[in-house]
């Protein structure tokens, strides 16, 4: 007849499998369904920072196109951003 001590330590072990079990299954899980997704989304966000960026320098090549043609309109507009925006901080 088994013991109280004995069947403690007989399903700790059982225990112990089970736990192991679960983990390669979470492990497993996260390799073939967490992981693709997470580089897919990774992948996503770079081409789109990579899109904005782009659109960025070719907005900020046309804005310094447009100042090198009319040097003295950009330079009464940065003084009329720079009148409202102090007025605005007052």
């Amino acid at each position: 007849m088994m013991d109280a001590t004995d069947r403690i330590k007989s399903g700790s072990g059982n225990t112990e499998e089970q736990i192991a079990r679960l983990r390669e299954q979470v492990e497993a899980l996260m390799n073939e369904r967490v992981t693709p997704i997470v580089a897919g989304a990774a992948g996503r966000a770079e081409s789109a920072l990579h899109a904005a960026s782009g659109a960025m320098r070719h907005q900020a090549d046309a804005i310094s196109g447009q100042v090198r043609a009319q040097p003295l309109l950009a330079i009464l507009l940065a003084a009329g951003v720079g009148v409202v925006v102090g007025r605005l901080l007052r």
